[in-house]
């Protein structure tokens, strides 16, 4: 990196509301933004202001799928854009008879949640999404509504102890302090209700119509919603219901009466977060970014999902993003208000690669340095300048530079210069990992950080230094 002076302007803002946003700061929104309805439950706008201070999660993506380390559920839909894979792959009809026998072989005896939930919250997070069901339809919880599950007998690791996995992963992470997360497909290939074998499956929708036949979709409504009660009564505290498979919805004429649904889960989960994701209204309490992440802040909640490598679903070739890419991405999401919710998906055995336990190994070393700059904060203008992003404590009392690298090793120029609002107002500006004590002053506005001779080269700080300025 050159040695040049980063010129940014730091400002001690609030953060940025629906009704705040100025033009430049809403251009190039979220499709939602226009359309997004702000929660007035209390206890719900409580819950989504603590969600936001976690600002870190893991999301797992998992089931009986990762056999044929397949694309999860997606290799069974028709639509033109599926690969198939494997000796079964030149016949769709085989190929679906093949995969729906998978959980006959479906045994992770290698299922530790207690190891993830070590992991994870020393990587710094502190929230978990867990995919209760994908759109094949099997579930991962001890359903009563079907025998496609994880608790049935045909199920090798139906076996063991800690064969309900959904309550296993909910229970451990809980412990740990995390909030829960609660992934639920709304469609079900696996459902008769929804793929009805009468007639040939054409997409991802329903195969039949559903006003000739308002029984049968009477029947998977019903069904929906006993299995999303089962998860809001007999699996602890949850704190996120993550309703994925967006084509399930009023305007599809594939409506599930979500009205009904909410109600019902906060009910029995006061203050539920309900994400019916790619639905905008009043079900859409956060919008969810999938793959990739606004080039400017939202003024509504949002959380980027992303892969930690290229496939949500485990792959033994898949290719892993470095430390130093997650780190920046984390630095970029959050500067923006959102947070980042990074999947990792377990094998057909139960566990993670290895490269995933040292992506987060060194993530949470970063983070015990520059976690205070992450968590808690809130989004401050100017958002970001060239390669250095901003956060702020809720409370306006110190804002966080953070200056990015383009290599593990950071390496900062002699004099790092912030143009800030109220220079008077400024008490103390330290560099987070060192002891160092920075000489700076105030010229023309600007605060002028001179950066140590030793620092400059060699400061054994990695992926990104952060600056804070105390006000």
């Amino acid at each position: 990196m050159k040695k040049t002076i980063v010129a940014c302007s730091v400002l001690f803002a609030a953060m940025l509301t629906v009704k705040q946003a100025t033009a430049q700061e809403t251009d190039g929104l979220h499709h939602m933004s226009k359309e997004y309805v702000a929660p007035t439950d209390p206890l719900v706008i409580k819950k989504l202001d603590k969600w936001q201070d976690q600002r870190f999660g893991l999301f797992m993506h998992w089931g009986p799928y990762t056999l044929w380390e397949e694309v999860e559920s997606w290799s069974i839909c028709p639509d033109d854009w599926v690969v198939r894979k494997g000796p079964y792959s030149a016949d769709y009809n085989v190929y679906r008879e093949a995969y729906e026998k998978l959980p006959n072989e479906f045994n992770p005896v290698d299922f530790n949640p207690e190891k993830w939930a070590k992991a994870a919250k020393n990587a710094g997070m502190n929230y978990v999404v867990f995919t209760t069901k994908h759109h094949d339809g099997f579930c991962m919880f001890d359903t009563k509504q079907t025998d496609y599950k994880i608790t049935a007998p045909n199920v090798p690791f139906s076996k063991n102890p800690k064969a309900n996995i959904a309550r296993e992963i909910f229970d451990t992470f809980r412990k740990d302090s995390f909030m829960i997360g609660a992934y639920f497909s709304k469609p079900d290939w696996h459902s008769q209700d929804f793929w009805w074998k009468y007639y040939p499956v054409m997409g991802r929708n329903t195969n039949y119509n559903i006003k000739m036949y308002p029984e049968k979709w009477a029947a998977f409504k019903e069904y929906t919603y006993r299995q999303i009660e089962e998860l809001m009564t007999n699996y602890g505290t949850i704190d996120i219901l993550w309703l994925d498979g967006g084509w399930v919805r009023p305007g599809g004429k594939q409506e599930i009466d979500m009205p009904k649904i909410a109600a019902m889960g906060r009910k029995n989960q006061p203050g539920l977060i309900v994400v019916d994701r790619e639905v905008p209204g009043e079900f859409e309490n956060y919008a969810t970014p999938e793959q990739t992440l606004p080039e400017k802040p939202l003024p509504y909640p949002w959380e980027t999902c992303m892969s930690m490598g290229d496939s949500w679903t485990y792959t033994h070739t898949d290719q892993m993003k470095s430390s130093l890419k997650l780190v920046t991405l984390l630095v970029k999401i959050v500067s923006r208000g959102g947070n980042f919710l990074l999947n990792i998906g377990p094998s057909a055995k139960g566990d993670w690669t290895p490269q995933a336990y040292e992506r987060l190994a060194d993530i949470g070393a970063w983070m015990k340095i520059n976690g205070e700059g992450i968590h808690a904060s809130r989004p401050v203008a100017p958002y970001s300048d060239n390669n250095v992003f901003y956060t702020q404590r809720k409370d306006s009392s110190a804002t966080y530079a953070f200056f990015t690298s383009d290599s593990d090793a950071v390496k900062l120029p002699e004099t790092v210069a912030f143009a800030i609002e109220k220079p008077a107002k400024i008490k103390r500006v330290t560099l987070l990992g060192t002891k160092a004590k920075l000489s700076w002053k105030l010229n023309n506005g600007k605060l002028e950080i001179k950066i140590p001779k030793n620092l400059q080269q060699q400061s054994g700080l990695k992926y990104a230094a952060t600056f804070k300025v105390e006000a």
